[in-house]
């Protein structure tokens, strides 16, 4: 999932206080205040590679959907097999427009109660929120119930210690979750909704809790010796190196799943019978093919490419960068960009425009990082 710049009368997170105690420097991101970086942005981006890294995510938006009919409501909205979705279960979608144009990318939790009315936990992108808001109120059945959890904090806890950290603090009693699978929990006095999913290629938890309480459990986690706080800037290459595209920039209503290289977030009933929003035209490029696609691009030396750096084959204009950055785990920079399908295959040697010079740049396979989710195979 990803998040847009905002620059405007920026509010404060629920730990604000906290990350300045930290040594946070603070931005303006999402509408919000954020931190960008504690003690440097390689520094945490390594540490969160090696170790455990706490990422403040509560600008992002978190909604619940319920009701009779609740899944056929959201299949009316999302191109996702939401009916099929079970209890504790998450499943990556898009928030479609009627030409298929991406409105958000979200994640979709089935949190139903055993014996209560069907029940779904969004998670949205914070710089779209109050769009998706208003979308969802728009289209939604009268008889479907949509509630905005304004007082809930939502922290990510990221890395190859993270399990081992997170274990010791709960006591296990977060059970045995797999990747995409989440529950909940009592802390004490906190109930906290725990989901193992995230956003930067390793293997991690989302916690979702009352604000209130959020910066008692983020000095409780902080103060295992696996985790630090960790703040955008490495979220930003945590999630370029895992290929994993950030709203308003990879995505918007101008990209379709398909040449976003999305597909997979279409169910195959869905494929079968449409009925979400941009439909014919989604399968049509399904079966067609798209005239561009996003592809990662290795670059060499050490000079990065950034969003809106031109994509050449030769002297002929291919595509644009979308996402660009240094990578601290592969020693050189990467980006994503979208170029004409058929400048597309891995391995096709291109160059990119930056600061008036050529750089070569090769497509290869994303992510440009393995991804270590852990689905239940160690």
């Amino acid at each position: 999932m990803s998040e847009s710049e905002d620059h405007t009368d920026p509010a404060k997170l629920p730990l604000d206080a906290w990350h300045r105690a930290q040594g946070a420097r603070m931005v303006p991101f999402a509408g919000y205040e954020m931190p960008i970086q504690y003690e440097g942005i390689v520094a945490e981006h390594e540490w969160t590679r090696s170790h455990a890294g706490l990422f403040d995510v509560s600008h992002m938006g978190q909604l619940l959907v319920s009701g009779e009919g609740a899944a056929d409501a959201l299949e009316a909205l999302l191109p996702g097999d939401i009916a099929a979705l079970k209890p504790g279960r998450l499943r990556y979608s898009l928030l479609l427009d009627g030409n298929g144009g991406i409105l958000d990318d979200l994640m979709v939790t089935n949190v139903t109660a055993e014996g209560g009315e069907p029940t779904y936990y969004l998670v949205v992108n914070g710089a779209t929120k109050w769009d998706d808001i208003a979308h969802l109120r728009e289209h939604l059945p009268d008889e479907i119930t949509l509630t905005h959890l304004e007082d809930q904090a939502l922290l990510a806890v990221q890395g190859p210690e993270a399990e081992t950290a997170l274990r010791r603090v709960f006591r296990d009693a977060m059970g045995d979750l797999k990747f995409m699978q989440g529950t909940r929990f009592g802390f004490g006095d906190i109930d906290i909704g725990i989901s193992r999913s995230g956003y930067t290629g390793e293997d991690g938890f989302e916690l979702s809790l009352p604000a209130e309480h959020a910066e008692t459990l983020a000095g409780r986690l902080c103060a295992e010796i696996e985790i630090k706080p960790i703040g955008l800037g490495a979220r930003d290459s945590l999630r370029l190196e895992a290929g994993l595209p950030l709203y308003g920039h990879d995505l918007s209503p101008e990209t379709d799943p398909v040449s976003a290289g999305l597909a997979f977030a279409i169910g195959k009933r869905r494929r079968a019978e449409g009925g979400f929003p941009g439909a014919e035209r989604v399968l049509r490029l399904l079966e067609d093919g798209t005239d561009r696609l996003r592809v990662g691009l290795a670059l060499e030396g050490r000079l990065p490419a950034r969003e809106g750096a031109r994509v050449f084959a030769g002297e002929i204009p291919v595509g644009e960068v979308t996402s660009g950055g240094f990578s601290p785990t592969l020693g050189h920079p990467v980006a994503m960009a979208y170029v004409a399908r058929e400048r597309a295959a891995q391995g096709t040697e291109l160059e990119i425009e930056v600061r008036g010079k050529r750089l070569p740049a090769r497509v290869t396979a994303m992510p440009f990082v393995p991804h270590k989710y852990y689905r239940g195979d160690k």
